[in-house]
């Protein structure tokens, strides 16, 4: 067998370029597909980092004399869980993973929100910032809490995207 070598033209070898409309051409929802697939990797690994920087806060600068919330425990459990899903459903090409990734981590980021807005050292410190010094990782969680639901945007319109572009195209009749 011979291997069809490139020439300088950059057409391979042993064809005049005529065969042009027998080469299979990869359809554009299949790319979509692949481009928004390592758009969610990206977005599942940051949320993975802002994951790990609300368990480090929760259990290292909770006070000693009070446990961890429930709502902050509810919030990294839930979305631990929607993590793997999310990255299971993406690996697999999966739309009911990456729905229950999509709705679970909704609910997580949601929960981590109620969990800032329910402590209103917050807001306190927004109205005195000479007390900023000593509520500073209030004031980070509460950053990492913002920015976590800013990706949480993107990631759903993501997965939307993708979803649709993994559906078969509809037929019409």
């Amino acid at each position: 067998m011979q291997q069809r070598r490139l020439a300088s033209s950059g057409r391979p070898t042993g064809t005049d370029g005529s065969d042009f409309n027998y080469r299979m051409v990869v359809d554009s929802r299949y790319q979509k597909v692949a481009d928004g697939k390592s758009r969610l990797y990206a977005l599942i690994l940051t949320q993975a980092v802002f994951q790990l920087i609300g368990v480090l806060y929760t259990f290292l600068f909770t006070s000693k004399g009070e446990g961890p919330d429930v709502i902050a425990i509810s919030s990294i459990a839930i979305s631990s869980i929607s993590l793997i899903l999310g990255d299971l459903g993406r690996r697999r090409s999966r739309v009911t993973l990456l729905k229950v990734y999509m709705v679970a981590s909704s609910i997580g980021v949601l929960l981590s929100i109620a969990c800032v807005a329910k402590g209103n050292v917050t807001l306190e410190v927004f109205q005195t910032p000479t007390r900023w010094e000593t509520h500073k990782f209030e004031l980070l969680e509460a950053a990492r809490t913002a920015i976590g639901f800013l990706v949480q945007i993107v990631t759903v319109s993501t997965i939307t995207s993708l979803i649709s572009n993994m559906s078969p195209p509809k037929r019409t009749s």
